[in-house]
């Protein structure tokens, strides 16, 4: 055999040995992958810092990667954790109306950091300590989700094509947010807790999580689909099996439905008592630009004529269509229903109630099962039992891709001028 040949059997044989122990050793693969993908992190914001931060933006002729980390919403979670929500609510001294306030921004996450800072820790240390803590196990709970959709058939294609839409996840551009002070790891970490718990049927432990996610993020809506998704699909397969659900799984089920719906006004609700307004709540999003009374989807379509002209509300249809046909069809099989709807749901509760804004980027970072539709597309399998030979290749491709957005999103949106920057 020539030398060549030798060559290229020994570098095959050492990609399928790492592939090998990867699907051995899943967690410690996982693991090793997310904590890569923050050193990638970090690089990207040492290079925001030094070339495109401008001291302007942090007070000081140095910028650095501290002042990238700290920055944006991190300053609000900041005035949270150190001295609490301001009572009475701040207002306008000439209109009267609600201004920007804390009370936008939802508790548990400051609340989490403040625990920490007990321990002498700083806020931005404690912040990112507990954030890359939880996106560790986010990472996980995103591969288990994935995982749980193969369990039926667990082949080693199959359980690869999961390991990698977790990686995949882990290189989203806008993954830096999981580093900073910001709501998306500990969000992350409850979602795909509740959809996993959710596929498990253990209907108590997602109605506890539903009530905290109530205090975090406002995605309970779109969680209540997947939940209903679940109920129906359960009620058709038990129907047609014969099987009667027992009395304590119909209590647990109604308390998931109605810890769902108490999720999404939880938190308003608590603004409003403490403010004695009722409308507190929307009215400080509204100040802060969020005035959903135009309609939903309404300001996106509105925002793409004035942009673009018709081109730009066909490409804005033609991405949604493209993305729902993804779901529905075969890239998006190999998923678990109750993913399936939330990756429906979620993005387009956004489109609904969200304004244009460049903090979609990160929004959309808590649709985790983009990731194992890019993952199905790259290694062209709509199940995992099939790959293509040069799925390595093709997939290395998609992560340098992802890299580079990374470092364009740390750059780009990450980076601060006065009143003349896009918030992330």
């Amino acid at each position: 055999m020539s030398t060549i040949g030798l060559t290229a059997l020994r570098t095959s044989a050492g990609r399928s040995a790492v592939a090998q122990r990867a699907l051995r050793h899943p967690v410690a693969y996982l693991l090793l992958v997310y904590a890569a993908s923050r050193v990638l992190v970090v690089a990207a914001m040492g290079v925001a810092a030094v070339w495109f931060q401008t001291p302007a933006g942090v007070g000081h002729v140095d910028p650095n990667v501290a002042d990238i980390l700290g920055s944006w919403d991190g300053v609000w979670y900041r005035r949270i954790a150190e001295t609490g929500y301001p009572v009475p609510l701040p207002a306008d001294p000439d209109t009267g109306l609600l201004t920007y306030s804390e009370w936008a921004f939802y508790p548990v996450f400051p609340f989490l950091v403040r625990g920490l800072m007990v321990t002498g820790l700083p806020f931005l240390g404690a912040a990112v300590a507990l954030n890359l803590l939880l996106g560790a196990g986010a990472t996980l709970l995103v591969w288990r989700c994935f995982h749980f959709a193969l369990h039926a058939s667990p082949q080693p294609a199959r359980e690869r094509l999961a390991l990698t839409a977790a990686s995949l996840w882990c290189l989203y551009p806008a993954t830096g947010v999981l580093v900073m002070p910001y709501t998306e790891a500990v969000a992350a970490v409850l979602i795909a807790g509740s959809l996993l718990l959710l596929m498990q049927r253990r209907y108590a432990w997602v109605a506890t999580l539903a009530i905290v996610l109530g205090f975090t993020r406002a995605v309970a809506p779109a969680i209540a689909c997947a939940v209903l998704a679940h109920l129906a699909l359960r009620w058709r397969e038990d129907r047609a099996a014969g099987v009667a659900p027992l009395a304590g799984q119909r209590v647990t089920a109604g308390l998931m439905i109605a810890a769902t719906a108490v999720s999404s006004l939880s938190w308003p609700v608590v603004v409003g008592l403490v403010s004695g307004l009722p409308t507190a709540f929307f009215d400080v999003q509204a100040a802060w630009g969020q005035k959903p009374e135009s309609g939903p989807f309404v300001l996106w379509v509105v925002w793409a004529w004035e942009s673009h002209g018709f081109f730009g509300v066909l490409v804005l249809v033609s991405l949604v269509a493209t993305y729902i046909a993804l779901i529905l069809g075969r890239h998006g099989r190999w998923l678990a229903v109750e993913l399936r709807v939330w990756a429906l749901a979620y993005p387009l509760y956004l489109l609904a109630v969200v304004r244009p804004i460049t903090s979609m980027w990160r929004f959309l970072l808590l649709d985790f099962p983009i990731a194992a539709l890019v993952a199905s597309v790259a290694m062209r399998t709509s199940t995992g039992a099939r790959i293509v030979p040069h799925w390595r290749r093709r997939v290395g491709v998609v992560a340098v891709v992802l890299v580079l957005g990374m470092f364009w999103f740390t750059c780009t949106l990450l980076t601060y001028t006065p009143w003349a920057a896009a918030p992330p």
